[in-house]
């Protein structure tokens, strides 16, 4: 049986009032993305090494054009990587749509003694290889142990009229997926941390925001160098970097301090030494589109699973299945009867950041896993996972938490701002 899964694109819509000037990238007003959600087939995408290594269901995509004469791809948006990539269509048999750089004559492969190439990156460690052509050959590895290849390059990238020459991005010819037979619909990744080669890095913006939709609405995605006068109620939370590299500490992720979990009103009592990155980087807490759910390291989410079963004592039916544990990581699971139409009152859970807070309340809480049947119930998993189950040393808020809320990246400042709407009606007053 296949299985239908959600897919949120980010539907190109410019208005014409917006001008750009992109290069040495300004903006006078801001460029407004919309967001819509649409169904698609199942599909499997393969993360970064020092990210998460299971199937998303839910992923956030860009549409736009790239090339000259413009082709067009699909990309998913992800602040938990550095580079893009598109799948470029030099082998054949790929089911995934791919961009053909022979018929773009504004595509540049980036030469290996260009800077681009001998600068380290994340993504890029010193030393770099070089193809036969001497052009700067680029490999990403991925956790599930798929792998992506292909060489830097440039071109235009286009969003409604306005063009980005000279945009580095990967173009991978070859590679191994995980889901290879599927019907894939994505061309590539839209890298958007704060790393030198990022997306968000190269059209030099000051500021992005984002509005996931819950429902079936419409949500935004924002570029601007403005202030988001309209929305008078963001609370901010710091970005903390660390300047010295340590080994599991990803110094170009949106990395924000946290303070600790509620269940309901009632904080879980977590030492401060769990919440914060020790000694080596591990245990930071990062803020990824790339990422579906939120996943914490062992200690707080034993303790989060605990307070949230006790709370639900009586409530729920648990699973009774100590083998089971969807995505790998995710444990806590529950029998919801096939005719049950509405979920209990649950405990919300809010997670505490320094100057902000993120709740998670009603439906936000549960997963109902597609096709798992027990007893004439459907499984439904709470949407926090056990982030040591995966072999990250780390805390990791998805998208599916950040769900009607405004999320604000302010680069210039170092910050980020959440504040709770209704992606609809945000929508609405950006537009209007």
């Amino acid at each position: 049986m296949k299985v239908l899964f959600i897919l949120l694109y980010i539907i190109i819509a410019i208005q014409t009032q917006i001008h750009l000037c992109f290069g040495n990238v300004t903006a006078t007003q801001m460029l407004i993305l919309p967001l819509m959600i649409q169904e698609t087939g199942s599909e499997s995408w393969p993360r970064e090494l020092n990210n998460l290594s299971f199937n998303h269901n839910v992923t956030l995509t860009v549409s736009l054009s790239v090339g000259t004469p413009q082709q067009n791809v699909t990309m998913v948006l992800d602040t938990g990587s550095e580079l893009s990539w598109l799948q470029c269509n030099t082998t054949t048999g790929m089911a995934r749509p791919m961009f053909d750089p022979t018929l773009s004559s504004t595509y540049t492969p980036v030469n290996c003694s260009s800077p681009t190439c001998t600068t380290q990156t994340r993504d890029f460690p010193i030393p770099t290889s070089c193809d036969s052509n001497k052009h700067c050959h680029a490999m990403l590895s991925y956790a599930d142990a798929t792998s992506s290849e292909g060489n830097l390059a440039s071109d235009t990238f286009n969003i409604g009229a306005s063009g980005m020459p000279g945009t580095i991005f990967g173009c991978m010819d070859s590679g191994s997926s995980s889901n290879s037979g599927e019907d894939n619909k994505t061309t590539g990744l839209m890298g958007m941390n704060r790393g030198p080669l990022s997306f968000v890095s190269q059209m030099n913006f000051s500021k992005f925001s984002y509005c996931i939709p819950g429902s079936d609405h419409l949500g935004v995605l924002v570029f601007s160098d403005g202030n988001s006068t309209w929305l008078k109620s963001l609370n901010y939370t710091p970005l903390i970097q660390i300047s010295t590299p340590l080994p599991y500490f990803d110094r170009s992720a949106y990395t924000v301090q946290l303070l600790g979990f509620k269940v309901s009103e009632k904080m879980l009592p977590l030492p401060e030494s769990i919440l914060e990155p020790d000694h080596t980087g591990a245990g930071q807490t990062m803020i990824d589109s790339g990422t579906q759910f939120t996943f914490l390291v062992g200690p707080a989410y034993t303790a989060l699973k605990n307070e949230f079963l006790n709370q639900t004592n009586g409530t729920l039916q648990v699973l009774n299945d100590p083998d089971y544990a969807f995505q790998g990581a995710m444990d806590l699971c529950y029998l919801l009867p096939l005719n049950q139409t509405n979920l209990p009152v649950l405990p919300s859970i809010s997670i505490m950041l320094d100057g902000a807070e993120m709740n998670i309340s009603g439906d936000k809480l549960l997963y109902t896993v597609p096709g798992e049947v027990r007893d004439n119930s459907w499984v439904a998993c709470l949407t926090f996972g056990n982030s040591d189950l995966l072999g990250i040393e780390a805390y990791i808020i998805g998208h599916h938490h950040q769900q009607n809320l405004w999320i604000e990246f302010d680069l210039e400042n170092s910050r980020v701002g959440i504040a709770p709407v209704q992606c609809d009606i945000a929508s609405q007053k950006i537009g209007s």
